[in-house]
């Protein structure tokens, strides 16, 4: 299976604070990816170097078999990055349906009947269709998580980069959002998932990336990964010798 992303020896630091510190790994096409780390790990930091929004120092980035190092976010995002935001960022003077048509027409550049089209199928994959017309600014937390994913999708992403989506929610809620996520794993969309509730990113990814201040400290099997010393160290606070 092809690789869809590759990043090889990413580095960023803002003065004495390190953020990204030789971060390789890859991400095969349809393959979702968990990853893992405490606050301040450079988790998010690792997201704005993939789509741009951050120039990273050293290192390449190279996305669906080109490099797109210095590639600017927009011509990213219309390559095929998109993503969600911990903290949901909609137009909240407009509805959620005007919402998901500014993804498609902009970053995906659609036009007219495709792009309202594209936009209601979204909108039911993301279980939306029946706040099409509701402002963003009324929506319950769980419905603009749903709309951070319907404006991700609306630009036809092929790599698709969630960033805490969990956050927030009821266990119920976090059910929810976890059955709507594997529906979009399994229609063929790579995924990138950072998130603090382990057991909805272990009910979804293939594989997981821990890193630690800025730095990749385990890879592999998920069942493997939460096992291992460091990991259960680092981010679980366990003493493995305890």
């Amino acid at each position: 299976m092809t690789e869809i992303l590759k990043l090889h020896n990413l580095g960023k630091s803002f003065g004495a604070i390190t953020v990204a510190n030789e971060l390789s790994f890859g991400l095969k096409q349809g393959e979702a990816l968990g990853v893992l780390g405490p606050n301040g790990a450079g988790k998010t930091s690792m997201f704005n170097l993939i789509t741009g929004t951050l120039k990273a120092d050293k290192g390449t980035v190279t996305f669906d078999g080109k490099d797109v190092t210095r590639m600017s976010a927009a011509d990213r995002c219309r390559a095929g990055i998109a993503r969600s935001f911990q903290v949901p960022q909609p137009f909240v003077g407009m509805t959620v349906f005007e919402n998901a048509m500014v993804a498609a027409t902009q970053a995906a550049d659609m036009k007219g009947s495709a792009a309202k089209q594209h936009c209601l199928e979204v909108l039911e994959q993301t279980e939306l269709l029946h706040r099409a017309n509701a402002l963003a600014g009324t929506l319950t937390l769980l419905e603009r998580k749903r709309l951070e994913l319907t404006r991700a999708l609306c630009a036809k992403p092929k790599l698709l980069l969630l960033d805490e989506i969990a956050g927030g929610l009821t266990e119920a809620e976090c059910v929810s959002l976890i059955s709507t996520i594997k529906k979009i794993h399994k229609s063929g969309v790579s995924i990138i998932w950072i998130e603090h509730v382990v057991h909805a990113l272990l009910a979804v990814v293939d594989r997981l990336v821990v890193i630690n201040f800025g730095e990749q400290i385990a890879e592999g099997d998920p069942d493997t990964v939460m096992k291992s010393k460091e990991v259960q160290e680092i981010y679980l606070g366990i003493d493995a010798n305890g």
